[in-house]
């Protein structure tokens, strides 16, 4: 735990954060904070309406979206935004604003009924727009988890720490310098209905279990990548299949931000064909990409799987 526990805006400010990022970056810990609340509090059941994917929204993704785009207004530094459960780009100030955000909302929301952890992503660029724009080119990335606490991880490029929803609502430091270490000890396989049809994938999985790793997986990107950074070791893989021949997860929206942070961690993230997540430039808002990121070493390891010759 942190010695000093400062505040989200104070720290950032020590930290050098420009005032404009941390202006922004304290706007969008106040929706976290709203979002944890109506998860609490809020309807769990369907919205009626479905998100752009064709898949059924609840009331909660509804209301996530609403609450990190009017934080997002309010802040009066955000040029556009552009939600996973929106289909277009949403204009804010346009030219005259400083930053762009990308937010999946309420990632892992068809896992609420069953009151395990979830969580929001977001990424910030600098100026208008995100097409042809790569997640190297973020000013930051974080993630908030839902769960028995609310905690907020966060990078601005360098390092990456963690803070924590106190009693009064504000979030504070509670761990710095978030690392994550060459060799893993778990592993967590998304998209195993994948494994029928990718030969490479199930004996990915055979290595891992004959190599004694543990299982660590909810079904859930943020609380999955989570496990991994607050352990310092582990893998998470979503590769394609037929369904998804890209991946499924979106590139702006989840793969990046969080490769962003893994990468600031000491750790890798890379697609199956061992491109690196953040040198992939954004040609659709609605990109996707099949992501391998944690350890950098079981990362490796995993690619090899997945590339013409296997490792004996």
């Amino acid at each position: 735990m942190h010695k000093n526990p400062q505040n989200i805006n104070a720290f950032l400010f020590e930290q050098g954060c420009s005032e404009d990022l941390r202006s922004l970056l304290t706007f969008i810990s106040r929706a976290g904070k709203y979002v944890a609340h109506a998860i609490k509090t809020g309807d769990l059941g369907k919205a009626g309406t479905s998100n752009l994917y064709g898949e059924q929204q609840l009331t909660l993704d509804v209301l996530a979206d609403e609450i990190f785009g009017e934080h997002l207004v309010e802040s009066n530094l955000v040029s556009c935004f552009a939600s996973e459960e929106q289909e277009e780009l949403v204009t804010i100030l346009g030219d005259s604003g400083k930053f762009s955000v990308a937010f999946d909302p309420l990632d892992g929301s068809s896992l609420v009924d069953t009151n395990v952890t979830i969580g929001s992503i977001f990424g910030v660029w600098e100026g208008n727009g995100f097409l042809g724009r790569k997640g190297s080119e973020m000013k930051a990335a974080g993630y908030f988890t839902y769960g028995p606490r609310t905690t907020l991880v966060l990078s601005l490029g360098s390092i990456v720490d963690e803070f924590v929803l106190n009693d009064i609502g504000e979030f504070q430091i509670f761990r710095n310098n978030l690392s994550v270490q060459p060799y893993s000890k778990t592993f967590s396989p998304g998209n195993l209905r994948a494994v029928p049809e990718r030969s490479e994938y199930a004996r990915l999985l055979e290595h891992w279990i004959s190599d004694t790793k543990t299982l660590r997986y909810t079904g859930g990107m943020v609380p999955d990548i989570n496990s991994v950074l607050c352990k310092g070791n582990g893998i998470f893989t979503y590769p394609s299949h037929s369904q998804y021949p890209e991946g499924k997860l979106r590139l702006l929206y989840e793969c990046a931000p969080m490769a962003f942070i893994v990468t600031c961690a000491g750790g890798k993230a890379t697609n199956e064909k061992g491109q690196p997540i953040l040198d992939i430039p954004c040609r659709n808002l609605h990109d996707r990409s099949s992501i391998f990121l944690g350890s950098t070493e079981e990362v490796n390891n995993a690619l090899q799987f997945f590339s013409p010759q296997e490792p004996e």
